[in-house]
């Protein structure tokens, strides 16, 4: 658990602003963790990350899932969950700006892509991008070029974007966001909505203060979307609990209860599940 702490503690940096230590402790939830496992298949170190290929992988088109932050071993069953994907798994430590940097390279992704369906021998259709926490930094670098947002067909972010306040702190009342961090995230949602592209989000109530939570981003999206959220009082995944259930076109976002390190660690292992609500 206190690897678990100081991760939650590191892997919500939006840029270099150091987030505030959660003094938040939870005792009600159990918290489950999934058991480490290691998936059937091969794997192939690439430029960033590694690629894992199931067995019997598909020789003309093959589901393809890259997933930014997290343990490899939750990507790859998650992939499981996506129709049997191959799974480029990035864990790159601390920060947004450490997953967002190669990617700054217009020309990264595409290589990236390249190098992994030459070594899968096949080509990837359709392309799912997840990630967790700090994750959403690469997401954003790569949907900014309109190339790669054509790729991109589903974006899952578990507990995952976060944005900075227009006036650099929070409040008074409701905080105004940064837009032009959120923006190809926006575009993303109302392609969603429209059909055009499948968007999953979840978040905890985590406040982290010098930054906007995810939930804060969550408002943000749905508002710019022209929806509201739908309260529920619903069990998730591994104990979680499910409060609030917004969902338009292919667009879906979850509002689950927490806000303790704990609770933000329970969506990373939730991956799995989560991952069976895309259709």
């Amino acid at each position: 658990m206190r690897v678990a702490l100081f991760l939650f503690f590191v892997a919500g940096l939006c840029g270099q602003s150091p987030q505030n230590p959660s003094p938040m402790v939870e005792h009600t939830r159990k918290h489950e963790r999934l058991n480490e496992q290691v998936a059937r298949g091969e794997r192939r170190q690439l430029a960033l990350g590694v690629l894992y290929l199931p067995p019997r992988l598909k020789q003309s088109s093959t589901p393809l899932l890259i997933h930014f932050h997290g343990p490899r071993w939750i990507a790859e069953i998650a992939g499981g969950q996506a129709g049997g994907a191959v799974v480029i798994a990035v864990d790159s430590g601390a920060g947004s700006s450490v997953y967002a940097e190669p990617f700054r390279d217009g020309e990264f992704f595409t290589e990236l892509l390249r190098e992994a369906e030459q070594k899968a021998g096949t080509r990837f259709s359709p392309i799912t991008i997840s990630s967790w926490s700090a994750g959403y930094g690469a997401v954003r670098e790569i949907l900014r070029r309109p190339e790669h947002y054509a790729r991109v067909d589903r974006y899952v972010a578990i507990d995952s974007i976060h944005a900075g306040y227009v006036s650099g702190k929070p409040g008074p009342a409701e905080s105004e966001l940064v837009a032009a961090d959120l923006d190809v995230f926006l575009q993303f949602a109302k392609d969603a909505v429209a059909g055009r592209k499948q968007m999953l989000l979840t978040h905890s109530e985590i406040f982290p203060g010098t930054f906007a939570s995810t939930t804060e981003v969550a408002d943000f999206l749905l508002r710019g979307v022209g929806l509201t959220r739908k309260p529920v009082v619903k069990w998730g995944p591994l104990g979680m609990q499910l409060l609030s259930e917004t969902t338009a076109g292919k667009l879906t976002v979850l509002g689950y209860a927490g806000n303790s390190a704990p609770d933000h660690v329970d969506q990373l292992h939730a991956m799995p599940e989560i991952f069976r609500l895309l259709k």
